[in-house]
């Protein structure tokens, strides 16, 4: 088996909702809690996947203007309609093509997005914020307490160590908070803080933690994908045994996240 991470796919917001959008947006409301940015100002978020930050800005921030872009069709005309219409603006757009005049948003927000491209996320979005902006992102903590994920790619190696490079605990370093503060301060970012936001993802039973794991979104979905039945079968009676399970069949994990923010300067 190829020890070269595959291309992640991006195609489903369907089927990505139920595997980590539901639980970004659980870290989504800490996150905003923790920027603390008034309401009534202007939004922009990159890479706004699924929506599960867009509908928190909508819900707890009442904001004047919010473009949400992201890179995948599918997944904008999925946020664009769980969201019902609202006053956000879905924008189908890279992050190199961020579709906001330089200097203008008062926040510029991303989850889940700076360890695909790092330094261009972090220069357009400074790029885009008003000087005093906002600029502010977060990651999960993919080599630490991330747990859903720890515990799949710690069975997944055990079975297969050609998975390894795989595991985004190694793939993406960024995902600390020496290294985020590093990224935002070489960005020209002033004001620089670190966070750690944790929340609990709870699932009703092992298939609930499993099935997700079917719908070919991401890393390690899109791993999961790529075994025959056979090693896929051995893959889940491997994290069976090792998912902490009450006795009446409930798992509680907990997700932590890793969130950087700072100022645009004079």
């Amino acid at each position: 088996m190829s020890t070269e991470p595959r291309a992640d796919a991006w195609a489903s917001g369907a089927a990505y909702d139920p595997f980590m959008g539901r639980w970004s947006r659980r870290v989504a409301r800490e996150f905003l809690r923790w920027l603390a940015v008034p309401v009534g100002q202007r939004w922009l978020e990159v890479g706004c996947g699924t929506g599960a930050v867009t509908g928190t800005i909508m819900e707890m921030a009442a904001p004047a203007l919010l473009i949400a872009a992201d890179r995948s069709s599918a997944y904008v005309c999925y946020a664009r309609t769980q969201q019902g219409g609202g006053r956000a603006r879905f924008v189908v757009a890279d992050v190199t093509q961020l579709p906001m005049r330089a200097g203008v948003a008062d926040a510029v927000v991303a989850g889940l997005l700076l360890n695909f491209v790092p330094a261009v996320a972090a220069d357009e979005m400074l790029r885009a914020a008003r000087v005093g902006g906002t600029v502010a992102a977060y990651l999960w903590d993919y080599a630490g307490r991330m747990e859903l994920l720890r515990f799949f790619w710690d069975a997944a190696v055990e079975l297969d160590p050609a998975a390894a490079p795989l595991d985004e605990g190694r793939r993406f370093p960024l995902c600390e908070p020496r290294a985020l503060e590093r990224l935002w301060q070489e960005a020209g970012l002033v004001e620089v803080q670190s966070a750690s936001l944790e929340v609990t993802t709870p699932y009703r039973d092992f298939d609930d933690y499993w099935r997700p794991f079917l719908g070919g979104q991401g890393p390690a979905p899109g791993y999961v994908a790529s075994l025959d039945q056979e090693r896929r079968d051995a893959l889940r009676e491997r994290l069976r045994a090792r998912v902490p399970t009450s006795s009446d069949g409930h798992i509680s994990l907990v997700a932590r996240a890793w969130a950087v923010r700072g100022r645009r300067g004079a």
